[in-house]
C-alpha cells in the first residue's frame, strides 16, 4: 500500500465515498458540548483527557501522559476502528487540540491509513461537508491489539542529558511568550528548558489556518535543524499535545518524525530541573 498523505484537504473529504471502512473522529479537546450541538456527519467523539491520556501526577509524565496499551486498545475498539479502517480526524483548532495527538498515537501503533483534516471542523463545514447533532453509534468491532509505540519517544532524563548538546536539538512548539517565560496560562512556572529552541506550532499554518505546503514546511524545518541528525531532534510543548502538530507537519513535509517528549514543560517544570526564566 502506498503511503497516504498525513493531511486530508477538506475539499477531498467531500469527495470520499464514506463506506464502512472510513471512520471520522472528532478530537476537539474540551468541546464535547460543541460536538453534541454540531459535528461532521458520522463523526465519533474522542476525549483528549479520558481517551488519549492516562492522567495522574503531573510531575510524572506531565499533564497528558500516554495511556497504557490496554487502555488505548479499548479506545480504538470503542471508536469502531479496525486494522483496515481509514481514520479521518479533525478538531476545532486546526489540528492543534487533539487531532494531531490521536494521529500520532495511531501511527505509532502501526495504523497507516490515518489523516487529519486540514483546517479542521471549520474548513470541512466551509467546504460543504454535512453537519449534524445526531448521536453517532460506532460499529461493533473486535479488539484492536496494541503492543508498542513504534514512533520515537524521549523522556525527561534524555532531554536533560542532551538539550544543550550541539549534536541535538530540542524544539519547544509553544508560543513565543510562553517560551520566553513572559506568560504561563496553564503550568505553575513560566520559562523553558535550557538549550531548547522555539518554533511555535502556529508557524506550520498559513493565515487561513491551513497547513503550509509540504515543500515550504520541508525547507523551513531543514533550515532550522541545519545538519543535526533527525534522530537527535526532540519535540515538546506544554503537555505532549500540540507538539504532535509539529510532528504531523514534518511528516506532511516528507521528513522523518522526530522524538516526542510527552511529559513536556508540564513535567519538566515540576521536577526541580534547570529552567530558563524571564529574568534570566
Amino acid at each position: 500500500m502506498s503511503k497516504i498523505s498525513s493531511i486530508l484537504k477538506p475539499e477531498e473529504l467531500t469527495w470520499l465515498n464514506l463506506d464502512n471502512e472510513i471512520v471520522i473522529v472528532d478530537a476537539s479537546a474540551g468541546s464535547k458540548a460543541r460536538y453534541d450541538e454540531q459535528h461532521l456527519a458520522g463523526a465519533i467523539f474522542v476525549d483528549v483527557n479520558e481517551d488519549l491520556a492516562n492522567i495522574g501526577d503531573f510531575a510524572i509524565g506531565g499533564r497528558h501522559p500516554l495511556p497504557t496499551f490496554d487502555q488505548f486498545s479499548k479506545v480504538i475498539q470503542k471508536l469502531g476502528i479496525t486494522k483496515e479502517s481509514h481514520v479521518i480526524i479533525y478538531d476545532d483548532k486546526n489540528g492543534s487540540n487533539a487531532a494531531a495527538r490521536f494521529w500520532w498515537m495511531l501511527k505509532s501503533v502501526g495504523h497507516e491509513k490515518v489523516q487529519v483534516i486540514d483546517g479542521g471542523f471549520q474548513a470541512a463545514v466551509k467546504a460543504g461537508f454535512p453537519v449534524t447533532n445526531k448521536v453517532e453509534i460506532p460499529k461493533s468491532v473486535d479488539e484492536y491489539e496494541v503492543q508498542n509505540w513504534n514512533l520515537p519517544l524521549s523522556d525527561i532524563n534524555e532531554v536533560e542529558k542532551v538539550a544543550k548538546n550541539d549534536d541535538h536539538i530540542v524544539i519547544d512548539v509553544r508560543d513565543a511568550n510562553r517560551y520566553a517565560g513572559l506568560t504561563e496560562p496553564i503550568d505553575t512556572i513560566a520559562g523553558h528548558i535550557p538549550g531548547a529552541i522555539n518554533i511555535p506550532f502556529t508557524e506550520n499554518l498559513d493565515a487561513d489556518g491551513r497547513f503550509l505546503e509540504p515543500d515550504i514546511l520541508n525547507e523551513k524545518y531543514t533550515a532550522a535543524l541545519e545538519n543535526v541528525d533527525l534522530n537527535n531532534v526532540i519535540v515538546h510543548c506544554g503537555s505532549g499535545i500540540t507538539a504532535c502538530h509539529t510532528l504531523l507537519a514534518m511528516d506532511y513535509a516528507g521528513l522523518p518524525i522526530p522524538k516526542l517528549y510527552v511529559g513536556s514543560w508540564s513535567e519538566w517544570s515540576r521536577n526541580g530541573k534547570e529552567m530558563v526564566l524571564a529574568n534570566g
